[in-house]
């Protein structure tokens, strides 16, 4: 369990979220469900990406090149990481509230 400083801003945490249950997303869905605009969303990308945590892939479709996103092996182990540790400070918080604090 490790706090990670690179996945816990909002936008990194969705955007790692979104992407932990599927092989890959194409940058336009991600956008969409962040509602950000590219260039906000490109930030992002760039962060995760060279910390090891994103991969993204070019592909041509219909005459236009389309953006995928995917969570690497390293970043599954870190969103992991970064949300047990997570529920553990939640429950902290929890505990003080039957504690009567």
């Amino acid at each position: 369990m490790a706090f990670d400083e690179i996945i816990h801003p909002t936008n990194r945490l969705q955007i790692c979220a979104s992407l932990a249950s599927v092989d890959a997303l194409e940058f336009s869905v991600v956008r969409d469900t962040l509602g950000v605009s590219d260039s906000v969303l490109s930030k992002q990308v760039k962060v995760l990406q060279t910390a090891g945590y994103v991969a993204v892939k070019k592909a041509p479709l219909k005459s236009r090149t389309h953006t995928w996103l995917s969570l690497t092996p390293a970043g599954r182990e870190a969103l992991a990481g970064h949300l047990a540790e997570l529920r553990r400070i939640a429950n902290l918080a929890g505990g003080a509230e039957g504690a009567g604090f």
